[in-house]
């Protein structure tokens, strides 16, 4: 239990519009970690409690409710205030996620000119 709360005080740095895939990978690896990145990757429903639940019912509400929470909460630390501006009305971690892959990682085109430059740089 040590080692977990020791590792939750490390995060990943903060996103501010540069080095977008090198962001995104450490930030997967992050809420992989502990263990949010499914409330990220997959948009699920938080189901819904029957009238009289039963505590396996309870505790799984809570557990998908709380990680939703506290994935959304480490991408809202993760980006500078300018991106959180853009980002704080989206309703969804996978909005979220999804926003800032269009938005930075960019479109085919401008991935192979960015694959180009760092194997021309590598060759360097």
């Amino acid at each position: 239990m040590e080692a977990e709360a020791s590792f939750s005080t490390i995060s990943p740095l903060v996103f501010d519009g540069d080095n977008y895939q090198i962001w995104a990978v450490r930030m997967e690896t992050y809420l992989d970690a502990l263990d949010l990145w499914e409330a990220l990757d997959v948009d699920y429903e938080i189901p819904v409690l029957p009238a009289n639940p039963t505590m396996a019912q309870i505790k799984v509400h809570k557990e998908k409710k709380t990680k939703k929470s506290k994935a959304k909460a480490c991408l809202f630390a993760a980006v500078s205030a300018t991106i959180f501006s853009r980002i704080m009305s989206l309703q969804t971690t996978k909005e979220i996620w999804d926003y800032l892959k269009s938005e930075y990682e960019g479109d085919e085109r401008i991935r192979g000119m960015q694959v180009l430059n760092l194997i021309r740089d590598f060759e360097m």
